[in-house]
């Protein structure tokens, strides 16, 4: 049987009695995904994605839809949740349907039945980049408000990560958040450039380098990483 929705401050109160010494990170990420699926307005479903050394595993998805959801942008190699995982961001997909940034991702998901979502990238800890993604039934089911409140889970489960020591070798936890923090510093360039050529926004930046990775069949970085490249060729 379905649980009954939370109000947020009664989930924010939940998640804050969690003991974070105490219980296993497994365990924390399934009560943080659980409590966003109760509490976020427009939520169905919730999920949270880890990424490491390239590859991408949902560690808690509270249903089937979600991680099928997940499962697919894995396959493919690109999607919001990869995207969000690897840029920082907090990407929404207000209508699946009409989604041209992952258009394939887009139509499956609609298909499925789910209408829009959101992928919150996890602040690096301990070396660990990921996502929180909440996905809605209908179309434009998240406002500012559902967004904050899913900014506020992600932080949550970024320290759960932290908290469980999920990288013990030092020189892994070293090599891996200098590749984490170098990649997002090379798509946050690569945002500036198209920002100042293009006099746009840094939401509409990005969504330009991830139509271009789409169209090219090439990773969200190598794309960043070469559009710096050129740039910074041609100011010499």
């Amino acid at each position: 049987m379905a649980q009954a929705p939370l109000p947020p401050q009664d989930a924010l109160a939940a998640l804050g009695r969690i003991r974070l010494d105490a219980a296993g990170v497994d365990d924390v990420l399934n009560t943080v995904a659980d409590l966003a699926r109760r509490s976020i307005p427009g939520a169905a479903e919730v999920s949270v994605t880890l990424l490491r050394d390239g590859t991408a595993q949902s560690v808690a998805v509270t249903g089937e839809l979600a991680f099928r959801l997940d499962e697919w942008q894995y396959e493919q190699g690109r999607g919001p949740c990869l995207d969000a995982s690897v840029s920082g961001d907090a990407l929404s997909v207000p209508d699946t349907a009409g989604e041209d940034r992952w258009p394939d991702w887009g139509s499956r998901a609609a298909e499925a039945g789910v209408g829009s979502s959101l992928s919150i990238g996890l602040p690096i800890q301990e070396a660990v980049v990921g996502t929180l993604n909440v996905y809605g039934r209908a179309p434009r089911s998240f406002d500012g408000d559902s967004i904050g409140l899913a900014k506020t889970f992600a932080a949550y489960a970024a320290a759960a990560l932290s908290n469980a020591h999920l990288y013990s070798d030092t020189a892994i936890l070293a090599e891996q958040m200098r590749a984490a923090m170098e990649t997002r510093a090379v798509i946050e360039q690569a945002k500036g450039i198209v920002m100042g050529e293009r006099r746009c926004g840094p939401e509409e930046a990005f969504s330009l380098l991830a139509k271009i990775s789409q169209d090219t069949g090439h990773k969200l970085r190598d794309v960043a990483a070469a559009l710096v490249t050129r740039a910074t060729g041609e100011s010499r």
